[in-house]
């Protein structure tokens, strides 16, 4: 999208030149496309896997203005490599048509002044994508968009799963690592725990002390048990980077989550840091369950109400725990701890 609005840029200008000056300054304008995309698709396959690459060994720990600017350089040495490619095979190929006659053989000086066009549109267009990228992930997946339109500028209600994730036996891993080394552990956790986030579509919601809450919209959320399937795959993605955790802490972190669904309220909120909140007694009852699994001795405990409208699945087992009352609740919420048996 960036290269075609660069070509329209340029063909407009082209146009605007020759009538002007009354000068064949323009040539056809499916050439331009057909370099627009060349380039674009070669330019996001490789710096697609390179940015995810380092993006997951080298980005973690950088502050987010270095991370911008490590991207843009490297967006620029890729730049370069495109240029070459362009002056000396594509615009032979494609562009050559798109030239008046006059201009079949560009100068080394007409060259340099196309370079300097595209060093500088591609720095500001790698910065801006960069940038939007980094909020993204600031907010978490699918809350800029709808922060951007303003889609909950007033109250809405709509159906949301929500997991509460909070880490398990928290206080003694705190006093056994330290108040330094605990936070980094923490960070660490989350850091994982977001790895999953994107094969799932789940939404990080907060994050509060060493407690994560996930949310997907209900729709979304019980298509083939992904919101059941999340809390496994984070702890497969824990036990991949075992050997991590016991070389740096010790051990191996273990979270015990609770899910549910139900109506919320989902509002824009803030002036100043703007977020979207969720309010209702759906929240209060996963936080709940999540509290009592601790009593219960389980590590993942599910609403029933919630597992009815997922259905079953020959990979999910079931304990049903009865009908509980939670605390704060004056009616009591069949409640059942979920276990993913892999074959």
């Amino acid at each position: 999208m960036a290269n075609l609005l660069v070509m329209c840029i340029t063909h407009i200008t082209s146009r605007f030149i020759g009538q002007t000056f009354q000068i064949a300054a323009t040539g056809p304008f499916t050439p331009l496309v057909w370099i627009a995309l060349s380039m674009g698709i070669f330019y996001g396959i490789i710096l697609g896997p390179m940015h995810y690459y380092l993006d997951q060994k080298f980005f973690r720990k950088l502050a987010l203005g270095t991370i911008i600017i490590l991207k843009a350089v490297t967006s620029l040495g890729v730049l370069v490599l495109i240029f070459v490619l362009l002056r000396n095979t594509f615009f032979e190929r494609l562009m050559a048509p798109a030239v008046p006659e006059g201009a079949k053989r560009l100068s080394d000086e007409s060259w340099d002044w196309l370079f300097l066009l595209f060093v500088i549109y591609y720095s500001f267009m790698t910065l801006l994508i960069s940038f939007i990228n980094q909020v993204n992930k600031k907010y978490g997946p699918g809350v800029l968009l709808p922060l951007l339109l303003g889609k909950y500028r007033e109250p809405k209600e709509e159906d949301r799963i929500f997991m509460f994730m909070d880490l398990k036996a928290s206080t003694t891993t705190a006093e056994r690592l330290g108040h330094l080394q605990y936070s980094s552990f923490i960070r660490d956790c989350f850091s994982d725990i977001n790895e999953v986030l994107y094969g799932f579509r789940a939404q990080v919601y907060q994050y509060v002390g060493d407690e994560i809450i996930v949310t997907w919209p209900e729709r979304e959320g019980i298509k083939n048990h992904i919101c059941i399937r999340f809390y496994f795959a984070c702890k497969r993605q824990f036990q991949t980077r075992s050997a991590y955790y016991m070389s740096t802490y010790g051990l191996l972190p273990e979270f015990k989550a609770g899910v549910h669904t139900g109506a919320v309220t989902t509002v824009e909120i803030g002036e100043m840091k703007r977020d979207i909140a969720y309010h209702g007694d759906t929240l209060n009852t996963t936080a709940r369950i999540q509290s009592i699994c601790n009593e219960q001795g389980k590590l993942f405990i599910a609403s029933k109400f919630l597992l009815d409208k997922l259905g079953t699945h020959p990979k999910m087992k079931g304990q049903e725990l009865g009908p509980v009352l939670l605390k704060g609740k004056t009616s009591r919420i069949e409640l059942v701890s979920v276990e993913w048996v892999e074959e």
